[in-house]
């Protein structure tokens, strides 16, 4: 048979192939018309409006070069015109709609980064600092505080940043609001240990840190120049009530119970132990000591209800005046307390936003739990906070309660539909009563707190893979675990505790939430220590959590199943490249201080004598290995550096000395370091810090043949506020200091 025979042969069975499909094609093509056209009417294509914005968001931070905020305005302006000009042309005015939110979340990134830039320390220094202190986290040991810098002399470059984070070993003789001077050793805030890792300096610069580091000697009070803003006066007497608040419930409880309940009642977290907080991220509960939206929700509740059967209380009230609109109001400014008297996080914002603009859809008489309110909190956050976008904490929040509203959205289906598909008194009627019984049972009471919780960490469950490279199979029990200790110990004993302090007669209270939490942690402990208690996952592919995101909208947000099954291709896809992406195989912090290194066993090992702790974690996580970092840790380390065999044989060499860098040169066949490599060094791949500072962090992954695959946290040309391209003049600046302060540098570490 000819070639040209076979060719005409498959032809035709495509062609049939083709003829066959086509109907079904049709039918599907006409059932998704027919959906989205329920889904019109349901006014669900609003939603994804929220969506067109977060990816404009998400686009920004993708930018390798800060774009025009001239150009971004312009483009917005441009696509808007053009959607209202063609707002009768249904398909045109989509398309440009889209196009206008994309631009709208695009040019909200790049105006907030305009209106927080601040000055960044470009190395590390020691410098004299004075300004007002804004808060204070006391800790077991030590302390650390934020500071507004008033000025600012000695450090690298003469930049005075206008404010920084700083860690202290003493007791701190000052409180929030003070004015002090001090001499502090500071560094730019870290950048990714590994390329597509959590990025700590982009966070830093939106939240205005120009530097982190530690405070060195006396730290002396003084009187200012200038009174202080009268903003930072009012949340430095908040910080120092939160202070007393928790200081008193934590010796009060004392141990790692108390450090719980201090971190639920004020939001203090730093007295809890490293043990613990081990112990209650392995039981799946870590978010018990964050100020969260349930914690939120609940406060508001407490005041709506409260309020309301108290005004009810009055019958001339309950007759002739709104009181649910008034209790609405009052647990509106509740909830603002609430979150002032907290801290005012990042987490609790977002949460305060969603619960704001639920109790004002009461005022105006509209359904307070929808999904249309949840897409305009996220409109609110993207517009004042876009860079909240990328944490792990908007992520879950908002996947956890969007999930809970569809449930909620389904629940409301089902009891419509029940008295239609009940009519009759045949045995079809009987069943379908029957199945609609035991679906009455999974929509309320314990099974509906089951399902809720099932469905909500569903749909979370991508976002801590991703964020965290860890899930936990126990979740189903420690989740109403958390609910439970929020419920009935914590949010009720912060309220009337921080009434009955001033006072000094809420002991009992905190007496009450010590059961409470040690309950919680002999349950966590229990969860913690069963098999399989902690789930490990590498890291994804970077393109495999769009997907997965996708998937998880497509779920909660579409009404109608055949826009809803969508999301079942989505997430396979996402799971392909979340399971296939490719490890690496030496990995190296953008400070060239240490590195990770894949032994021919398979495993990491850690090269530095004293490698960073939260990059070596980091490092361990994304490879979903579960050894602490001591055990990870090299042994062939001394106070030179250290030397490793790659899974292929060659020799890696972390050099923190200029000794054995020199020695290193001639033997090994990759060269890490912190210092700048000798012009003539032999070794076939040198990473120093000049090219550590054009690439960020870098993984490296070995080949077939024994090439490699260079990955790097920076682009080619990245030029961002958070992470500026390398200038010409600091290069020059970096290769005119002196080698021994070059060592001097490495010799004490930040904390």
């Amino acid at each position: 048979m000819s070639e040209a025979t076979r060719a005409a042969e498959r032809d035709e069975r495509e062609g049939a192939l083709a003829l066959r499909l086509a109907p079904h094609a049709r039918r599907l093509a006409s059932a998704l018309r027919d959906a989205y056209a329920q889904e019109t009417e349901l006014r669900r294509p609003f939603l994804w409006r929220a969506v067109a914005t977060g990816a404009g968001v998400v686009l920004y931070f993708a930018a390798e070069r800060e774009p025009s905020l001239f150009l971004c305005i312009g483009a917005l302006t441009g696509f808007a015109a053009l959607a209202f000009a063609t707002r009768r042309h249904a398909r045109a005015y989509a398309l440009f709609l889209a196009l206008a939110l994309v631009a709208a979340g695009f040019t909200s990134g790049a105006w907030r980064a305009a209106r927080v830039a601040a000055p960044i320390v470009p190395r590390v220094g020691v410098g004299e600092l004075t300004g007002f202190v804004e808060e204070i986290d006391p800790r077991r040991a030590g302390a650390r505080f934020v500071l507004q810098v008033a000025s600012a002399e000695g450090l690298p470059g003469g930049v005075a940043p206008s404010r920084v984070r700083l860690t202290m070993r003493g007791e701190p003789n000052f409180a929030a609001g003070d004015f002090i001077a001090l001499k502090a050793r500071l560094m730019p805030p870290a950048r990714a240990a590994l390329p597509g890792g959590y990025d700590f300096s982009r966070d830093a610069f939106f939240a205005g840190l120009g530097g982190v580091g530690n405070a060195l000697g006396r730290i002396e009070t003084m009187p200012p120049p200038d009174p202080a803003p009268l903003s930072l006066r009012f949340f430095a007497s908040v910080d120092r009530i939160r202070n007393a608040l928790a200081l008193r419930v934590y010796k009060t409880i004392g141990g790692d119970a108390g450090a719980i309940a201090a971190a639920m009642v004020t939001g203090k977290r730093d007295f809890l132990s490293e043990s613990a907080k081990d112990l209650i991220r392995r039981a799946g509960i870590f978010h018990i000591i964050t100020i969260s939206g349930m914690q939120m929700t609940l406060v508001a509740g407490i005041f709506f209800v409260g309020l309301r059967r108290l005004l009810a209380m009055s019958q001339a009230l309950a007759l002739n005046y709104p009181i649910k609109k008034w209790a609405a109001a009052l647990a509106m400014i509740g909830a603002i307390l609430y979150d002032i008297g907290t801290g005012s996080r990042v987490g609790t914002e977002r949460a305060l936003v969603m619960t704001l603009i639920m109790l004002g859809a009461v005022l105006f008489d509209r359904p307070s739990l929808s999904m249309r309110n949840l897409a305009l909190a996220a409109f609110a956050v993207m517009a004042v906070e876009p860079e909240a976008i990328m944490g792990a904490s908007f992520q879950l929040s908002f996947a956890a309660v969007a999930a809970l509203i569809a449930i909620y959205e389904w629940r409301g289906e089902q009891l419509t539909e029940r008295s239609a598909r009940t009519t009759g008194v045949g045995l079809r009627s009987r069943l379908a009563a029957w199945r609609e019984t035991i679906a009455e049972r999974l929509l309320h009471g314990p099974g509906a707190a089951l399902v809720a919780t099932l469905c909500a960490t569903s749909a979370t469950a991508s976002f801590m893979a991703y964020d965290f490279h860890e899930l936990s199979p126990y979740v189903l029990i420690g989740n109403p675990m958390t609910l439970m200790a929020i419920e009935f110990f914590a949010v009720p004993c912060a309220l009337i505790g921080a009434a009955l302090y001033p006072f000094g007669l809420d002991g009992f209270i905190w007496r009450y939430l010590e059961m409470g939490i040690n309950l919680v942690i002999w349950l966590a402990g229990l969860i913690a220590n069963a098999p399989g208690a902690s789930l490990h996952v590498k890291a994804f592919a970077p393109w495999a959590m769009v997907f997965l995101a996708l998937a998880v909208l497509s779920a909660v947000l579409w009404r109608t199943w055949p826009w809803r099954a969508t999301a079942i291709p989505l997430a396979l896809i996402g799971l392909m490249g979340a399971t296939n992406a490719e490890r690496f195989d030496i990995a190296i912090p953008a400070t060239g201080e240490a590195a990770a290194l894949r032994r021919p066993s398979g495993e990491l090992a850690l090269l530095g004598k004293k490698p960073g702790a939260f990059a070596s974690e980091q490092w361990l996580r994304a490879d979903a290995d579960a050894r602490a970092v001591d055990e990870a840790k090299a042994a062939s380390c001394d106070d030179y550096g250290c030397i490793g065999k790659a899974a292929d044989g060659r020799i890696v060499a972390l050099a923190t000395s200029r000794a054995a860098l020199l020695e290193d040169c001639a033997r090994a066949a990759i060269i890490v370091t912190p210092l700048r490599a000798p012009e003539g060094c032999e070794a076939p791949i040198v990473i120093d810090r000049r090219k550590l500072a054009e690439t960020g962090a870098v993984s490296l992954r070995i080949l077939e043949g024994g090439a490699l695959a260079w990955t790097t946290a920076r682009g080619v040309d990245e030029d961002r506020p958070w992470s500026p391209k390398p200038a010409q003049q600091v290069k020059r600046a970096v290769a005119q200091e002196d080698e021994s302060a070059e060592e001097a540098e490495l010799a004490e570490p930040l904390e």
